[in-house]
C-alpha cells in the first residue's frame, strides 16, 4: 500500500477538520446533503456523459492502482538483460529459449521470443513500442477520468452556488431561509475545491506517475531486447541500461556486475 497516497488523502481531511475547530465552528456544520448531491451526484453524472460507462464505472479500480507501491525492479531487469546477452554470445540466441519460461515479465517474454525467433530488429522495434504505446493509452484513460472529474467538481460547486442564491432571493422576505439558501451556495464550492483539489487532481497526478515508471521499465526491457538481438557487448549492454537509472544506482550495479 502507497503509504504517501494513503496518509496524504488522511493528513488533508485531518487538517481541514482542524482548522474548522480552531476557527471555532463545529464540522457538522459544514456537512449538507444537498450539497453533496450537487457536487458529487451532479459531477460523477457529467462524468458519464463525458466518458463511457465502463470507463466511469472502472474509476474505482483505477484509483486503487494509486494507493498501490509499483513493484520497480529496474536493477534486477537490467540483470536478467545482461544475463542473457552473456549467454547467447556463449551459446547463441537460440539458447535463449530454454530460459523464457523462467520470465515473469510477459513484455520482456514476448520480446525474447521474437528475438529467438529470428524476426527482424526493425519489426521487433515496431510491435514493441506499438504495445508499449497501447499500455500509454490505457494508462492515460485512467488518468483522464479523474482529469475530467477534478475540473467538473468545482464547476457543480460554482452550480449549487447559484442554486444556494437563487433559493435565498426568491424567498428573501423569509428571514428564516437565508441562512439555509447561503449554507448550500456557500458549501457547495466548499466541497467541489475539496474534491478537486484533495481528491481527483491527485490521485489523477499519481496515475501519471505510476505511467511514467512503467514507460521507463517498458523502455530499458526494449533497449536491452534489441541489444541482446544485435549482438552488443554485455558491458556495453549494461552501460545502456544504467544510463535509464539514477548515478547511485548506477554505481551499485557496475560493482555487482564486475564490469566498473
Amino acid at each position: 500500500m502507497d503509504i504517501a497516497t494513503i496518509g496524504g488523502l488522511t493528513a488533508g481531511f485531518i487538517f481541514i477538520i482542524l482548522g474548522i475547530l480552531l476557527g471555532g465552528a463545529s464540522p457538522l456544520i459544514y456537512w449538507d446533503a444537498a450539497s453533496v448531491m450537487i457536487t458529487i451526484g451532479g459531477s460523477f453524472a457529467a462524468l458519464m456523459v463525458a466518458n463511457p460507462l465502463s470507463r466511469v464505472l472502472a474509476s474505482v479500480k483505477y484509483a486503487t492502482i494509486a494507493t498501490r507501491v509499483p513493484k520497480l525492479e529496474l536493477e534486477r531487469i537490467i540483470r536478467i538483460l545482461v544475463e542473457f546477452s552473456e549467454r547467447a554470445r556463449r551459446e547463441g540466441l537460440l539458447a535463449l529459449e530454454d530460459n523464457l519460461q523462467e520470465l515473469d515479465d510477459e513484455f520482456m517474454r514476448k520480446g525474447i521470443q521474437l528475438v529467438v525467433d529470428g524476426t527482424d530488429p526493425e519489426i521487433i522495434k515496431s510491435i514493441l513500442y506499438n504495445e508499449l504505446n497501447q499500455i500509454q493509452e490505457r494508462h492515460a484513460t485512467a488518468i483522464k477520468v479523474f482529469e475530467d472529474w477534478g475540473k467538473l467538481a468545482p464547476a457543480f460547486g460554482m452550480i449549487g452556488t447559484l442554486i444556494g442564491l437563487v433559493a435565498m432571493l426568491a424567498k428573501l422576505e423569509d428571514k428564516s431561509s437565508i441562512g439555509q439558501g447561503m449554507a448550500v451556495a456557500l458549501i457547495t464550492t466548499f466541497y467541489g475545491a475539496i474534491m478537486a483539489n484533495l481528491v481527483f487532481i491527485p490521485i489523477g497526478a499519481k496515475l501519471g506517475d505510476r505511467d511514467k515508471m512503467e514507460t521507463l521499465t517498458k523502455e530499458i526491457i526494449i533497449e536491452g531486447i534489441l541489444s541482446i538481438q544485435s549482438g552488443d557487448n554485455p558491458r556495453i549492454l549494461l552501460e545502456k541500461l544504467i544510463a535509464f537509472l539514477p548515478p547511485a544506482q548506477r554505481e551499485s550495479l557496475k560493482q555487482e556486475s564486475g564490469k566498473e
